[in-house]
């Protein structure tokens, strides 16, 4: 009787530790992210996702492919690193289903130059650099003709993209397309009068301020809105209880003055 009875105990223990153990998982939310800005962001929300009795648990990566990976294998409620651009063809080339559950931020693009102090000054005839890569082209292509430099086709839009061959008009300038990350040096080491949009992350690393660049993308314009870093998830986890408390306690006024606090321009909040 006393060995059924410990049997008895031993299983429901078992049992219990089960389900204790799935109930204190379900209280955890874990999220891939970039380390800056996002992870440093989602830093500020873990104290008002414990309120809400959450547990905010954030992986870092350096890599552009394995927080979709861990996403779409379920080992990541959520992450936090790209643009809707960049999942959809992820998930194209994948075969995954991820989806957005909100715009967070966007990193704007400027253009700076060299000896160049406002946009009107670029002489005719002067060397644009841009970096030549898909999303990034495009969205330099579009900064240029949101200032004026160029003209791009009537319809040309972010979702759509275009590259150098889609311009209409260069109005005389010398466009440009080089590797994203050498564009700072290649502008560094320019010819006076040489201007080149420049993403912003290679800007904050190159030691460019937003504050000094001749032109940046238009917070309300096409690009900004298509190319907001987001909160991604598995398609149908939208509305669960996880990612909404995530996407709540991100879209405060306390995350924006952060955002607006630390990075001077380079990220601006977007919700």
């Amino acid at each position: 009787m006393k060995k059924i009875i410990a049997i008895v105990l031993a299983i429901a223990t078992v049992f219990c530790f089960a389900a204790c153990g799935k109930k204190a998982e379900d209280k955890v939310i874990k999220v891939g992210a970039s380390s800056t800005p996002h992870a440093e962001i989602l830093e500020q929300v873990k104290e008002s996702l414990k309120k809400d009795g959450y547990e905010l648990e954030i992986v870092v990566y350096d890599d552009y492919v394995l927080p979709n990976q861990a996403l779409s294998e379920g080992t990541l409620d959520a992450n936090y690193f790209q643009h809707t651009p960049y999942l959809n063809s992820y998930n194209a080339s994948n075969g995954t289903d991820l989806v957005s559950a909100a715009l967070i931020h966007y990193e704007p693009f400027g253009l700076y130059g060299n000896g160049v102090d406002a946009v009107a000054d670029i002489a005719p005839g002067a060397t644009i650099l841009i970096p030549a890569d898909d999303s990034n082209e495009t969205r330099a292509l579009l900064l240029l003709a949101q200032e004026g430099l160029i003209e791009l086709p009537a319809d040309a839009s972010a979702e759509k993209g275009v590259t150098t061959l889609d311009i209409v008009d260069a109005k005389g300038f010398d466009v440009q397309a080089v590797q994203a990350d050498t564009v700072p040096a290649q502008l560094a080491n320019s010819n006076p009068g040489t201007v080149a949009v420049i993403n912003g992350n290679y800007a904050l690393q190159a030691g460019l301020k937003v504050a000094d660049a001749l032109a940046i993308e238009d917070a309300s314009g096409d690009a900004a809105q298509t190319y907001a870093n987001i909160i991604a998830c598995r398609k149908g986890d939208e509305s669960s209880a996880k990612v909404q408390a995530l996407v709540k306690a991100l879209q405060t006024d306390a995350v924006k003055t952060f955002i607006a606090d630390s990075y001077n321009g380079a990220v601006v909040a977007i919700f």
